[in-house]
């Protein structure tokens, strides 16, 4: 029995071995990798996500503090407007509606700069994936990375988005370090 039992974890041992080496020793002249996996998965698109989902969120609950804070401002302006001149009520008015225009500049301007920055991340992400991927490319004697989503049919074997990841996490880690 205790020969059975280590006949197996031999045998494990060396599937898992094989598996390993065939991740890490993909010959093949064509390589698929999903590009956005890539990302998504990396430690460094992990922190821009949580980075970009609390920036977010802190943009959203500012925009509903404001737009409560406008409303009520509003429906005292409405309020006041039968005691006024309409001269009067339509300074106020003006310089509210004027005021709005402000704010709503602000929070498109704000919510650019987040979709921004999250590109200039991806960018960033790409860029430094480029020699990765070049390394692993010439490792495997391929002649060129194609997008996964772009090939119809292709094995398993080829594609490189895992080996990629964790070489991308080795080498770029989470990014806090370079910023």
């Amino acid at each position: 029995m205790v020969r059975l039992v280590q006949a197996v974890v031999i045998a494990l041992v060396a599937l898992i071995g094989a598996t390993f080496s065939q991740a890490q020793d993909v010959r093949s002249p064509i390589l698929t990798i999903d590009s956005d996996r890539l990302y998504s998965d990396s430690a460094f698109g992990q922190r821009v996500v949580r980075e970009i989902e609390a920036q977010t969120s802190t943009l959203a609950e500012d925009n509903r503090r404001i737009e409560a804070e406008l409303e009520a401002e509003e429906q005292a302006l409405t309020e006041q407007r039968a005691d006024m001149e309409p001269d009067a009520f339509r300074a106020l008015a003006d310089a509210f509606d004027a005021r709005v225009e402000v704010i709503r500049r602000d929070r498109e301007a704000r919510s650019r700069s987040i979709a921004a920055l999250l590109e200039e991340n991806r960018d960033r992400f790409l860029a430094s994936a480029a020699p990765v991927l070049e390394t692993i490319m010439r490792d495997a004697g391929a002649a060129v990375i194609l997008e996964q989503r772009s090939v119809f049919v292709s094995a398993n074997a080829i594609d490189i988005t895992d080996l990629a990841i964790s070489r991308m996490d080795a080498v770029l880690g989470d990014g806090t370090e370079q910023q």
